[in-house]
C-alpha cells in the first residue's frame, strides 16, 4: 500500500509520522543538503500533501527538533530537595531525553548527533535564546539546592555555591561529548552517572 494512503487516516499519526521519518534524514545529512524532494521521496508523499502538514522544510525541522532534540529542565523538584536526590533526577532525566532522541545502537554514528545539534543553532530561530535562558534559570536553581545543602550540612560550607552550580550544570551539557566519545547512548548515560557522583564524594569532603 502506498504510504500516503496508509498513513493518512488519521492527521496527527500522519504527521508524527513525517516528522519521525524527516528526523532520519536530517540525522543523516545536514540541513541544507536535505530538499523537501528527497523528504516527500522517502516518506511517499507528493509535496502537495507534504505542504498540507508542513508549510515548508525550515517549519517541519523545528518540528523534529522540538521532538528529538528539545532540551527541558527537570520539573515537579521538592522546594527541599537534598543534592543527592537532585543527582538522581538530574541522571534519570538525562536517561529520559537520550532515550527520547532514539539512538540505534547498531546505527550510532556520534557525529550525525552533533551535526544535529549545530544545525538547530544555526537554523532553528531561537533555538540557542531559549537554551541560554534555560542555562541561566537552571544556573539559578542549582545554586539554591546547593545553598540548601550547605545549609543541612549534607556537602561542604567552604564552596562558592555559584561556581558550583556552573560546574554541575557543565557536566550535564557534557552529556553530547559523552555521546561522541562513548561507544553506546547507555555508556553516555553510565559516565555521566560517575562523573556527577564523584563530584559529589568532592562537594562531602
Amino acid at each position: 500500500m502506498h504510504p500516503e494512503r496508509s498513513v493518512c487516516i488519521d492527521m496527527n499519526d500522519t504527521k508524527e509520522y513525517i516528522i519521525d521519518q524527516a528526523y532520519s534524514l536530517f540525522l543523516t545529512k545536514s540541513y541544507e543538503a536535505v530538499s523537501i524532494s528527497d523528504i516527500s521521496k522517502a516518506i511517499g508523499f507528493t509535496k502537495g500533501a507534504l505542504y498540507h502538514h508542513f508549510l515548508n522544510k525550515e517549519e517541519l525541522f523545528k518540528a523534529v527538533i522540538d521532538k528529538y532534540l528539545r532540551i527541558s529542565a527537570i520539573g515537579n523538584l521538592k522546594p527541599d530537595i537534598t543534592l543527592a536526590e537532585f543527582i538522581r533526577e538530574n541522571v534519570e532525566h538525562a536517561r529520559q531525553i537520550v532515550d527520547a532522541i532514539r539512538i540505534e545502537p547498531q546505527q550510532f554514528v556520534p557525529v550525525n548527533y552533533l551535526s544535529l545539534i549545530i544545525d538547530a543553532f544555526r537554523h532553528y530561530p531561537g533555538y540557542d535564546h531559549d537554551n541560554v535562558q534555560l542555562f541561566s534559570v537552571e544556573t539559578t536553581r542549582i545554586k539554591k539546592i546547593l545553598d540548601h545543602a550547605v545549609e543541612i550540612g549534607e556537602i561542604r560550607n567552604d564552596i562558592d555555591t555559584q561556581v558550583m552550580a556552573l560546574n554541575l550544570l557543565s557536566i550535564a551539557v557534557g552529556i553530547a561529548t559523552n555521546l561522541i566519545a562513548r561507544s553506546s547512548p547507555s555508556d553516555a548515560i553510565e559516565t555521566f552517572q560517575l562523573q556527577m557522583n564523584q563530584f559529589y564524594l568532592l562537594l562531602k569532603r
